[in-house]
């Protein structure tokens, strides 16, 4: 049986490629740019290529190492999806002590 494909972006092309994961393969390179590929999970959909915001957030997530990779209950959760929603999380990080990347996933800020 074939291995299922997943999603690997590269953020400078604002581009998204389905690529069957293979462990012995881990770096990929974009065919646009030749730049690295980043695997971000099954359950990604991509934002458009002109919505520079969307991509600004994908990037913020991806760098904090969250993912979009299907749990046992269905999707990956919770993800901010605007600028806004990214500041607040990063002040309530700063200010409570919560990691970054535990406060991006964060449904409430409180």
């Amino acid at each position: 049986m074939p291995a299922g494909k997943t999603s690997f972006v590269c953020l400078p092309c604002r581009a998204s490629y389905k690529q069957p994961y293979e462990r012995d393969r881990p770096d990929r390179v974009c065919p646009s740019c030749a730049g690295p590929l980043i695997h971000v999970g099954s359950a990604f959909a991509a934002p458009p290529r002109r919505d520079r915001a969307a991509w600004r957030v994908l990037s913020v997530l991806l760098h904090a190492g969250i993912g979009f990779h299907k749990s046992c209950c269905g999707g990956p959760g919770y993800r901010p999806r605007t600028l806004r929603e990214i500041r607040e999380r990063m002040t309530h990080a700063r200010r409570s002590g919560e990691p970054v990347n535990k406060a991006l996933v964060r449904y409430d800020v409180p």
